[in-house]
């Protein structure tokens, strides 16, 4: 099972949306330069953000706000919205033998517990928002602000 990088590179473009958009017009540009990737690859993922209803842009200079609520912004969400390969988490390969009794079987033995497992963590994804992201991000650069 792999996840793509787009889905942690959403969630920190959701974060940075919302801990720097009340001071400032954030851009792919600048998104780009606090994930450390290309500003195409942040179009793409901020594209598919939209397209699933959590954020909304302007062209040009416009920038970019979040139309949803934090709290209600689950990783499940996210992961929805840019994840374009997750009907089947884990691949399977393609040739096992039918003359083996274990190539014959395996498919019998594995699809419904790997089925079962991608339930599972996609439940897991609906526990986890970002409005809890946030809280922490927060919680940690106060830590990090020198005392006054």
């Amino acid at each position: 099972m792999q996840i793509s990088t787009k889905f942690t590179i959403a969630i920190h473009v959701l974060a940075a949306v919302d801990f720097f958009g009340k001071d400032r017009k954030v851009t792919s540009g600048f998104l780009a330069a606090s994930i450390g990737s290309n500003p195409v690859i942040i179009r793409n993922i901020m594209s598919d953000l939209q397209n699933a209803g959590i954020i909304a842009t302007k062209r040009g200079p416009g920038g970019i706000e979040i139309v949803k609520p934090l709290d209600q912004i689950t990783f499940y969400d996210v992961y929805e919205a840019v994840e374009k390969n997750k009907d089947h988490l884990f691949n399977f390969h393609d040739n096992p033998n039918p003359a083996c009794p274990v190539g014959r079987n395996i498919h019998d033995a594995l699809d419904g517990r790997l089925a079962d497992a991608q339930k599972n963590f996609e439940n897991d994804l609906k526990r986890y928002n970002m409005a809890d992201v946030l809280k922490d991000i927060r919680e940690d650069v106060k830590e990090q602000e020198p005392a006054l």
